[in-house]
């Protein structure tokens, strides 16, 4: 049996866990929730980045996207981030979809598969 990995470990969650080769991140939201979509979006794919390289792995290696917005009409803003983000030839399978976020300014929330 494999043992499971966890970081950032807290009372409600980790932010990310490690089994069988597999990377699962907690969905990822923005430190400054005052900056516009392109801003939150930014920082979010950067500690995507961080955790990724704690686990030893990169955005090539992800397995899964899932993405969530407060508002699809700022889906174009969101996707320009995206699109100058992730790896070409190595775009992940995504889904992207309007929710209302756990707070009211998050404009974005992003959840990572990835493999080591």
């Amino acid at each position: 049996m494999s043992e499971i990995q966890r970081f950032d470990v807290g009372a409600r969650l980790s932010e990310m866990a490690v089994h069988n080769g597999t990377i699962h991140l907690a969905g990822q939201v923005p430190g400054d929730a005052r900056q516009d979509m392109t801003g939150q979006t930014t920082q979010v794919l950067a500690a995507i980045d961080a955790l990724l390289a704690r686990a030893g792995s990169d955005k090539s290696k992800i397995l899964m996207a899932q993405i969530f917005i407060a508002d699809m009409a700022e889906f174009a803003a969101m996707n320009a981030v995206w699109d100058a983000w992730v790896v070409p030839g190595q775009t992940p399978p995504r889904a992207t979809v309007q929710a209302r976020l756990g707070k009211p300014e998050w404009k974005v929330e992003i959840v990572i598969t990835a493999a080591l």
